[in-house]
């Protein structure tokens, strides 16, 4: 499953909208790398607002595989890296 979180600092409900729309779609083709039972909850910055479909594939398909790796690391009970990121507490 996979949640987004736009919040007002996006933009106006228009643009949070938007930025909703185009990361779903996004998201669209590339849920089947997700395995079954993951939880994922991508959160758009401000920055998204103003990105381009192909800036904001392109940081989807440099972070979703980094994540992915993580949650599998984190499944063999390995150290993730993703503390210097926030990705751990």
């Amino acid at each position: 499953m996979i949640g987004l979180v736009v919040s007002r600092a996006v933009g106006s409900a228009v643009v949070r909208t938007r930025v909703k729309r185009r990361l779903r779609a996004l998201l669209a083709d590339r849920i089947e790398s997700v395995p079954p039972g993951v939880l994922l909850v991508v959160r758009a910055n401000p920055a998204a607002s103003a990105a381009s479909s192909r800036a904001l594939a392109a940081d989807l398909d440099v972070v979703l595989p980094r994540v992915l790796r993580a949650v599998a690391a984190r499944e063999h009970g390995e150290p993730t890296g993703l503390a210097a990121a926030g990705g751990e507490r």
